[in-house]
């Protein structure tokens, strides 16, 4: 790192009982450099990858770094699985039911230290159902763009219970399991820009 990149990241940072985060400001989420994805287990033997194009959201970092106002909506209707007949279903009311519900929705409550990482503890909405869901979070540090803007950057995951939200469509399998897995993982690549 040079002088440089090191006096733009400690503008960005401050260090808090040893650990480095976010100096308090607001930030948005810059949603073309920011992806949130999932994997879900298809016919037992392989994974299917899928992403949401239309991601918006906003962090208010305050003095204590530990209660995070992180807001965050996804557009259903931009998800993506490279496969257009797979994506007509998820939208369809077997699965996601964009008609009635159009957007999924997370609120962090809190964050606590991890190891070197944190976790975010928060609420996640999927088709009108809310349940309590804790992000694993790498916190990848500040860096001031080419234009002068300041931009932080995180990476996080989780594993929820698609059946918890009421996404419980399935097919069994002559010799035994489902079509699509239970369990779904997320994989967010966040990319925000500090507002004020």
């Amino acid at each position: 790192m040079t002088d440089t990149q090191s006096t733009q990241e400690s503008a960005l940072t401050r260090t808090v009982e040893g650990r480095v985060v976010p100096v308090p400001g607001t930030y948005t989420l810059d949603s073309s450099h920011t992806s949130v994805g999932f994997v879900a287990r298809h016919m037992m033997v392989t994974k299917v990858r899928g992403t949401f194009e239309g991601v918006t959201g906003s962090l208010v970092v305050g003095e204590d770094h530990t209660a995070p106002q992180l807001d965050v909506t996804v557009d259903v209707n931009s998800i993506s699985t490279r496969d257009d007949q797979r994506d007509a279903h998820l939208r369809s009311a077997d699965f996601f039911d964009v008609e009635g519900f159009p957007t999924m929705h997370f609120v962090a409550t809190k964050a606590r230290p991890k190891g070197e990482d944190w976790v975010v503890d928060g609420e996640l909405t999927i088709r009108g159902t809310t349940r309590p869901v804790s992000l694993d979070v790498e916190f990848l540090g500040g860096v001031v763009d080419p234009w002068g803007g300041s931009r932080l950057g995180f990476s996080a995951s989780t594993e929820i219970n698609r059946e918890d939200f009421g996404l419980g469509w399935n097919v069994a399998l002559e010799a035994g399991g489902v079509v699509v897995g239970k369990t779904v993982k997320l994989e967010i690549e966040a990319e925000l820009v500090h507002q004020a």
